[in-house]
């Protein structure tokens, strides 16, 4: 049986970092499009927020701007939102075609954070695998370089 940093299958990318920081702090750094915006994507990015609509149904539209000048536009659909402990997103334009669950684990102060990355075909799980497991470990980088300034 598969713990909770390993995939279920082969069409998964799991990724997961512990923080020093209060759930709700990590939960409002990753709901909150103000603070999303600053730390969202691999070393080196920024980001617009066009959209963020933060229950199930609700749209987030946001351009990830690489260091070389290009865009990368993305949307999603929630799909889930429990806080301080869940948030379960459809990402489906125009890159990557997934399902990406995130929850918050509270270990006596310290929170794990997992991120299950569930690709629509093991094709694009494959392609993506090492790009998405390296620029993860950025974001939770990046983010914990935020949450140290709370």
């Amino acid at each position: 049986m598969a713990t909770s940093d390993e995939p279920t299958d082969d069409r998964e990318v799991v990724s997961r970092r512990v923080f020093d920081t209060p759930r709700e702090v990590v939960f409002l750094a990753l709901t909150d499009p103000t603070h999303l915006a600053r730390w969202w994507g691999p070393a080196g990015f920024t980001n617009t927020v066009h959209e963020y609509d933060l229950r199930p149904g609700g749209a987030g539209r946001h351009t990830l701007h690489g260091p070389d000048g290009t865009d990368y536009n993305n949307e999603c659909e929630f799909v889930e939102v429990v806080p301080p402990e869940r948030l379960v997103f459809r990402h489906g334009k125009p890159v990557h075609h997934l399902t990406m669950t995130i929850t918050l684990a509270d270990l006596g102060g310290r929170i794990e954070m997992t991120w299950r990355l569930r690709f629509d075909s093991f094709e694009e799980c494959d392609r993506a695998r090492a790009p998405v497991t390296a620029g993860n470990e950025q974001n939770f980088d990046r983010l914990a370089a935020i949450l140290a300034e709370a």
